[in-house]
C-alpha cells in the first residue's frame, strides 16, 4: 500500500516524496489510519520500524486542518514525551521535517542546558511538543507551559521511561493534562507496569503489535569472540587494527567502562570518543557531530545515551559488555544494517556472560557463530552458567570451584 492510499493530505505527501519514501513500513501502514480517524493506540514495536512517522504524520494532518483562532499565542495542543534528549531531538527533527509544507511550531525541551532558550520559544507559543519528562516538570512549576486545549499526547518509548525511573514523573505530567485527549502509546516491550499504565490511561485502543518474523534484522551478520572480560581492550585494538572496521558504534555496561575504554583507544591513537549521560549536553551533541562527520572512528556508548542515535553507515556495532536484556541486543545491533545496507555486529563474551548470549540466541531464534580464530581465545570454552546462585568456573587444571553472583 502506497503513501496516498492512507489518507494522508498533499503537502504531507510532498514532504514524504522529499525524503524519498515511496511504501509505509508495517507500523505505519497499520497505524496511520486510526490515529487520523482519531482512535487512542497501543503501539508494540522495535526502534527503526517507523513509528516516528507513524505518529507525526496524522498529528501534522489533524492540527494543520484545525487552526486556532486569534491572533494570540498558539498553545500546546500535541505533547510527545520521551526518554532521552538525543529521542527528544530526533523526533523534534522528524516532524520538521514531515511538516515542511504545514504552518505549524514545534518546540523541544530536554535537561542539560539551558532553559532560557527553551521558555522564549514556549513564550512565543508552539503546538507541538517535544519533551522529556523532568525538564517538563520543572517549566509546568514555573508555569511557562500549560496545556489546556490539548488534543493529543504521545508516550514514546514508554519501556524506557521506565527503566530510567521516570514512570512517577509521567503520571504527574499526566494529572495536569485534559481528560478528553487522544492518546497514543509507543513501546518496545510490554512489562507488567508499562502495561498497567497503558490501560489506565487509553481508551478502548486499537492495538498494533509489529513483531518482525526475525527479531534481529536479517542485513546484520552477527559473531560472538569468547574472550575473558580482562583481555576484552586488547581484543578491541586488535580487531581496530584492521580497515574493515570504518565507523564503530561500541556499548559498553556502564559510563565509567565507556569512559575507560575510549582513555585506553586514544592511548594507542586511535580516534574515539563517548557517549553517556554524565556529559554536558553540548558535549554529547559534539561527539555525535564527530562520529557522522567521520572525525571520530569510534563511538563508546551506554545503552540509554544511545537511545535515539541515527548515524548513517555505522559499519560495526560492538557488545563489547553483553546486554543484560536480549530485547536490548536487537536495539544495538539495529544501529547498523540500515536502509537495506549490510552491517556486522560483534560481541565480546566472557564466561560470567554465556547466560546472556544464551538468552540472545533464544530470542532471535538461531544461533550466533563463535569466532575460533583470535588471540585472546578463552580458555573457558562455551559452557553455560549454572542457573542456581552460583556461576561455576573451571580451573585451568581441571577442577571447578564456585564463587557467590
Amino acid at each position: 500500500m502506497p503513501f496516498n492510499k492512507l489518507g494522508l493530505n498533499e503537502p504531507l505527501l510532498r514532504a514524504v516524496r522529499s525524503e524519498g519514501y515511496t511504501q509505509p513500513t508495517p507500523i505505519q501502514q497499520h497505524a496511520i489510519p486510526p490515529i487520523l480517524a482519531g482512535k487512542d493506540l497501543l503501539g508494540c514495536a522495535q526502534t527503526g520500524t517507523g513509528k516516528t512517522a507513524a505518529f507525526a504524520l496524522p498529528i501534522l494532518q489533524r492540527l494543520s486542518a484545525r487552526q486556532p483562532g486569534g491572533n494570540g499565542r498558539r498553545p500546546v495542543r500535541a505533547l510527545i514525551l520521551t526518554p532521552t534528549r538525543e529521542l527528544a531531538a530526533q523526533i523534534h527533527a522528524s516532524f520538521r521535517v514531515y511538516g515542511q509544507h504545514v504552518n505549524l511550531r514545534c518546540a523541544e525541551v530536554f535537561g542539560g542546558v539551558s532553559q532560557v532558550p527553551q521558555a522564549k520559544a514556549l513564550r512565543r507559543g508552539v503546538d507541538i511538543l517535544v519533551a522529556t519528562p523532568g525538564r517538563l516538570l520543572d517549566l509546568i512549576g514555573q508555569g511557562l507551559v500549560h496545556f489546556k486545549h490539548l488534543e493529543v499526547l504521545v508516550l514514546d518509548e514508554a519501556d524506557r521511561m521506565l527503566d530510567m525511573g521516570f514512570i512517577p514523573d509521567v503520571r504527574r505530567i499526566l494529572a495536569t493534562l485534559p481528560a478528553r485527549r487522544q492518546t497514543l502509546f509507543f513501546s518496545a516491550t510490554m512489562p507488567g507496569t508499562i502495561q498497567g499504565l497503558a490501560d489506565a490511561i487509553l481508551r478502548d485502543p486499537v492495538e498494533v503489535r509489529e513483531t518482525p518474523e526475525a527479531p534481529a534484522a536479517e542485513t546484520v551478520n552477527h559473531s560472538v569472540y569468547l574472550v575473558e572480560q580482562g583481555q576484552k581492550q586488547a581484543l578491541l585494538e586488535h580487531l581496530l587494527e584492521g580497515p574493515e572496521i570504518c565507523r564503530a558504534l561500541v556499548f559498553t555496561r556502564t559510563k565509567h567502562g565507556a569512559d575507560k575504554v575510549v582513555r585506553r583507544l586514544k592511548g594507542s591513537r586511535i580516534s574515539a570518543d563517548a557517549i553517556h549521560g554524565n556529559k554536558s549536553q553540548g558535549a554529547r551533541e559534539r561527539s555525535l557531530e564527530g562520529f557522522k562527520r567521520g572525525r571520530t572512528r569510534v563511538l563508546v556508548a551506554s545503552d540509554l545515551a544511545a537511545r535515539g542515535l541515527d548515524v548513517d553507515d555505522i559499519s560495526h556495532v560492538i557488545n563489547f559488555d553483553m546486554p543484560r536484556e536480549p530485547e536490548m541486543y536487537v536495539h544495538r545491533i539495529g544501529r547498523t544494517g540500515r536502509a537495506g545496507a549490510t552491517g556486522t555486529a560483534l560481541s565480546f563474551c566472557s564466561y560470567e556472560e554465556r547466560g546472556h548470549l544464551n538468552s540472545i540466541e533464544r530470542l532471535i531464534r538461531k544461533p550466533v557463530a563463535t569466532v575460533e580464530e583470535h588471540p585472546f581465545q578463552s580458555p573457558l570454552g562455551r559452557m553455560p552458567p549454572k542457573t542456581s546462585g552460583y556461576i561455576s568456573v573451571p580451573r585451568r587444571r581441571g577442577r571447578a570451584r564456585g564463587r557467590r553472583r
